[in-house]
């Protein structure tokens, strides 16, 4: 594994210039000073409820209501920081590879071009949990099926110093961590106002709005003034903070499955003063549990005949039902043939070299080099189910052999990047940590985005996993601007 890039030295003595103003500030802050505000944003975030519950899940929202351990998200003090033009370079790649996914995936369920060209292959789509044949043929308003994308992007050394930035995964069904973006950046402007004197910061707050914008946009062609509704599957959720956060700053209702009911081939919820027709739903509920007439019948956390009302085009589900077609790991290799295929153009970001497990040549190769990949299930989620090989025991590595014989179709794997670091605040004082990020796309009658997204920090020394679950932070992310 190369050196990793480090976002604010070009060398040790050597500030990148984007982030001198930044570094001088920092040398001149006294260290109990910094301690202080450490431990102030701890009972902040303590105080307000930002916290996730940790039960294995595998989905970033879970698919039942059981209850977990509460977690704060640790978070860290000193911000990553990303030029304007860098920013720009990336929000138009991000623009184009979601342009792309969402073609893909309105192409899946109705005319199946890609298929039938060979670019895909059609058992990879068949064969696909995710793949949900009730969707064939139901067109979706504009045809946008994941209205709201987390695309995690990571950056790698390359030989001009410059660094280069991975897509390593689209998340295009229920993506999780704005709400910590937002808040990241209230506490830092709390703990540090003079910081956002000294420096011009893109702003980040407008995102509710954004996203109750693109949220309308698509209601049906029948609502004057759509209601929007967040559905939660309730407060034992991982990140029922988040819903419960973002349904606040919409100013719209945060529902449960028992708060709705189909009527007519339309869904109302349940209100004090009545029945109130309902446009657009933010699901923040799995395919399987949204409606237990269509999918799981002992689901308490959908609405029974929802999938009817869907497909009759009387109510948006945001985001659409089947998007995960596209987000699954086997999918995501085909992403950059994607863009080409529907929109005549090379791909702005690159994805990491990733090898099909399915294939008997990459499985080979796989098997071959176990101690130097992360191999990663297609399906999986929040850094559960993968083996970062070259810090695996040799037991740990025996293991996974044995699940891939055993079902080499179900994994991935690529090189272990040596992701980017950002200097961070932890017990033993400023040291490097290795960092991602997650940008949010909305894509409704345009496709938006804030400026930067969440920047996810794994905290341990030398680890490359920055989930949450796996105990990773977040930090403030800056653009700055031009």
């Amino acid at each position: 594994m190369s050196t990793a890039f480090d976002e604010m030295y070009a060398a040790p003595d050597a500030v990148r210039a984007h982030y001198r103003g930044y570094a001088e500030w920092l040398a001149a802050q006294p260290a109990e000073l910094m301690r202080s505000r450490r431990e102030e944003a701890e009972v902040i975030f303590r105080r307000v409820g930002i916290t996730f519950a940790v039960y294995g899940a595998r989905d970033e929202d879970a698919k039942s209501g059981n209850q977990g351990t509460e977690r704060l998200i640790p978070f860290d003090l000193i911000p990553r920081i990303i030029p304007a033009d860098e920013w720009r370079q990336m929000q138009r790649g991000l623009a184009q590879r979601v342009t792309a996914l969402n073609r893909f995936i309105h192409d899946v369920y109705h005319d199946q071009e890609i298929l039938k060209a060979g670019i895909v292959p059609a058992e990879q789509i068949q064969r696909n949990a995710q793949f949900r044949p009730e969707m064939v043929g139901v067109d979706v308003p504009g045809n946008i099926y994941s209205q709201i994308a987390g695309i995690d992007i990571v950056r790698a050394a390359d030989a001009t110093g410059a660094g280069t930035y991975y897509v390593l995964e689209d998340n295009l069904r229920v993506p999780s961590g704005v709400s910590y973006m937002l808040e990241n950046r209230k506490m830092t402007m709390r703990l540090f106002p003079e910081l956002f004197s000294r420096h011009r910061i893109e702003p980040v707050a407008h995102y509710p709005d954004l996203l109750l914008e693109t949220l309308r946009s698509l209601a049906p062609a029948s609502a004057n003034e759509p209601t929007v509704v967040v559905l939660t599957p309730g407060m034992y959720n991982s990140a029922y903070f988040e819903h419960a956060f973002l349904a606040q700053q919409m100013g719209v209702e945060l529902v449960e499955g028992q708060d709705l009911f189909v009527r007519e081939g339309f869904v109302f919820m349940r209100t004090t003063q009545g029945p109130r027709k309902v446009d657009v739903i933010y699901r923040r509920v799995d395919d399987d549990f949204l409606d237990p007439k269509a999918f799981r019948p002992d689901s308490t956390l959908g609405c029974a005949g929802l999938l009817d009302v869907y497909r009759a085009g009387n109510v948006t589900l945001s985001n659409a039902i089947g998007t995960g077609v596209a987000d699954d790991k086997s999918i995501y290799p085909y992403v950059p043939k994607m863009i080409e295929f529907y929109l005549g153009e090379k791909p702005i970001l690159q994805n990491v070299p990733t090898h099909l497990c399915r294939d008997q040549a990459g499985l080979a190769y796989v098997l071959a080099h176990l101690s130097e990949l992360v191999v990663k299930e297609v399906h999986g989620a929040g850094g559960y189910g993968m083996l970062v090989g070259p810090a695996a025991t040799k037991r740990e590595i025996e293991e996974f052999r044995a699940a891939l014989l055993a079902n080499p179709g179900n994994y991935i794997a690529q090189p272990t990047l040596a992701l980017s670091t950002c200097p961070t605040y932890v017990e033993s004082g400023v040291a490097p940590r290795h960092i991602d990020l997650r940008p949010f796309v909305l894509s409704g009658k345009s496709v938006q985005m804030v400026p930067g997204g969440l920047t996810r920090v794994a905290l341990k020394q030398g680890s490359l996993v920055v989930n949450s679950s796996q105990g990773g932070g977040t930090k403030d992310t800056w653009v700055l601007e031009v």
